[in-house]
């Protein structure tokens, strides 16, 4: 084997520690004695790759490049670290299976990434391998942890959902910051794991895998048309995939209205707005960050729908105003700026003058129209997939979008560039929509 395989499949071996807590489970059913079993492994190897392998065969198996440089093992010890880290939440609650699986979806996932690497150096390749891996492992250790702890398995439906979120979130991490930063991977995916553990929904395998097809074709579909990166497909994929499982269909055909109409209007005339200097980087191809600064609020939205039975007290009917809200500003903004960017006489929205097209806060009266259209559209889907919504409240979402479009103006025009960059812009801007569009619907429904 490779030198890199060889090192994933040491972690790997590493990562299978996480499996002995379910064994300490049928011995005790005291939090204590699971998450000591937990703790313990973990942070043995922390101290020995941090104190005692300075040097050797093992030093040399576990070692990264700059791990030889300094002659310590960083990489081994920061994820031991990280998982001793999570295996202390065993005592606040975080289930056990769902420890096992985070560690082990984490590094059998990396062992795949590797493997694929020997076949094609393609980004997709070795990302592809990675989720397969991953999700493989997590079901696996899933599958263990239930068997060994409990003395059955519970649906698989949720087991194969679980492994599959945390592949897709820690795959989506890895391609977008750096995919050896492992204990922030891991903490991300077992936070993650352990939240969704805590909503409430019946989940089917075929729903299940219905929902991952539907939802990695779509995406497929967006990086085959160079509307997403693949940053950006994973992205998609996993709002995709919990806007499904959380929300339900009616609330991804809503997400895939942005995505779809936003992302083919970056194509809208392409080389022309390249010459202006006001295209999407990338060939339009949006990445992770583009795609979550407009969909974050929205993610954010179906979480507590899906929480809003038994975590949250407050309606669900609120929560889908607050995702229709920032997806109508999402799409709103996407379209003044991409149709109005090809228009002359783009003008400053805060005095009006003149201004070069690609000035932070400048309008076209084509461009508000083109926003205007797309919070119509959000507003007009919303109306026919949800019955809470009716006349009254597509207008709401209408006018939540506009809201929203018009405080992305603001801001470009007075704090993007010095003190905000134009994702964090974006954000604020869904905020926007989202806090208009439930503050209308509480008023006036």
């Amino acid at each position: 084997m490779t030198g890199p395989v060889s090192r994933a499949s040491a972690f790997a071996l590493v990562g299978s520690l996480s499996l002995l807590p379910p064994v300490a489970a049928t011995l005790a059913l005291d939090r204590t004695v699971l998450t000591t079993a937990a703790v313990a492994p973990f942070a043995t190897v922390a101290l020995l790759a941090a104190f005692a392998i300075r040097d050797g065969p093992l030093f040399e198996l576990f070692a990264r490049p700059g791990d030889r440089r300094e002659r310590r093992l960083y990489g081994l010890t920061g994820f031991a670290l990280a998982a001793t880290a999570l295996a202390i939440l065993l005592a606040f609650g975080l289930p056990v299976e769902l420890f096992s699986a985070s560690v082990c979806l984490l590094v059998f996932g990396n062992l795949g990434a590797q493997l694929a690497r020997t076949r094609s150096r393609s980004p997709l390749a070795s990302t592809t391998g990675f989720v397969v891996a991953a999700t493989l492992a997590g079901v696996g250790a899933q599958l263990v942890a239930e068997t060994v702890a409990y003395g059955e398995v519970g649906p698989i439906g949720p087991l194969v959902f679980f492994a599959t979120a945390g592949a897709l979130i820690a795959a989506q991490i890895r391609a977008a910051l750096y995919e050896q930063d492992e204990p922030l991977i891991l903490l991300t995916v077992g936070l993650a794991l352990w939240l969704l553990g805590e909503l409430e929904f019946v989940l089917s395998l075929p729903g299940v895998l219905l929902a991952l097809g539907v939802t990695v074709a779509f995406g497929t579909v967006a990086y085959a048309l160079g509307t997403a990166s693949v940053t950006g497909m994973l992205t998609g994929i996993v709002l995709g995939l919990l806007t499904v499982v959380l929300g339900g269909y009616a609330w991804f055909v809503v997400l895939i209205a942005f995505y779809g109409v936003g992302g083919l209007s970056t194509k809208f005339r392409y080389e022309e707005k390249l010459a202006r200097g006001v295209a999407e980087e990338n060939d339009g191809a949006r990445g992770s960050g583009n795609v979550l600064s407009n969909s974050a609020v929205a993610l954010v939205a179906v979480v507590g729908y899906a929480a809003s039975p038994t975590l949250v007290d407050l309606p669900p009917t609120l929560f889908l105003f607050a995702f229709a809200g920032a997806l109508s500003t999402a799409l709103a903004d996407t379209l003044s700026s991409e149709i109005g960017g090809v228009f002359d006489d783009p003008r400053l929205v805060t005095t009006g003058r003149r201004v070069p097209p690609g000035t932070d806060g400048a309008v076209t009266w084509q461009g508000e129209l083109a926003g205007l259209a797309g919070a119509s559209l959000v507003a007009a889907v919303s109306l026919a997939l949800f019955d809470p919504v009716g006349l009254v409240g597509a207008l709401v979402v209408c006018l939540g979008g506009v809201a929203g479009m018009t405080v992305d103006s603001l801001l470009g025009a007075t704090l993007e560039g010095e003190y905000l960059g134009n994702q964090g812009v974006n954000f604020l801007a869904t905020v926007s929509g989202a806090l208009v569009s439930t503050a209308l619907w509480l008023l006036v429904l």
